[in-house]
């Protein structure tokens, strides 16, 4: 089982692209999406090639292979426009027999953990900041940005498979990994 977990596209085409041809690459069963899909945000400044209809339109034709959740920056009329459900808080999700809390961060991350169990997975995007570590009871991923990454962090995305997660960056290199 192979699953693509991606943060904060914040509506750029440019690097939506980027993240499909890589999705296809790595022959992910599916393309989690921890929210802030189409919107920059008033605190971003304006993405590569900023284009929330062209995102919208590469990422409804894969309705059946996303899961996602609700960034600070969704709002209801995102759902409107996106054939596969965006709104939520979190989605929980149990890999090779390990629960991961998915979320986007700005409501449930490590100073508000979300209701985990010990050696279970929170995972979330929302601060642009890559992150594999293990946690005293947990263990805590972000992916980092497709689009807007902080810190000098290179755009990212995450991936597992056979209880490794990985942040790649868009050449295919590994910039960090961690054994679950």
């Amino acid at each position: 089982m192979k699953y693509l977990f991606a943060s904060d596209i914040h509506g750029s085409a440019y690097y939506c692209r980027k993240l499909l041809r890589a999705w296809e690459e790595e022959k992910a069963e599916r393309l989690v999406l921890l929210g802030d899909l189409l919107y920059h945000g008033p605190r971003n400044d304006l993405p590569r090639e900023y284009a929330p209809k062209e995102v919208i339109a590469m990422l409804n034709p894969l309705k059946n292979k996303i899961y996602a959740v609700r960034g600070n920056c969704e709002a209801e009329v995102d759902q409107m426009v996106l054939d596969f459900p965006v709104l939520a808080d979190y989605c929980v999700l149990v890999l090779d027999g390990r629960t991961f809390y998915a979320t986007h961060g700005h409501i449930y991350n490590k100073d508000n953990l979300p209701p985990i169990s010990p050696g279970d997975v929170l995972i979330h995007g929302h601060t642009h900041i890559l992150k594999a570590k293990r946690m005293e009871d947990y263990i805590l991923l972000n992916p980092g940005s497709v689009s807007i990454p902080k810190k000098g962090n290179p755009p990212t995305y995450g991936i597992y498979e056979d209880g490794v997660f990985s942040i790649k960056d868009f050449e295919g290199g590994i910039v960090k990994s961690l054994v679950l």
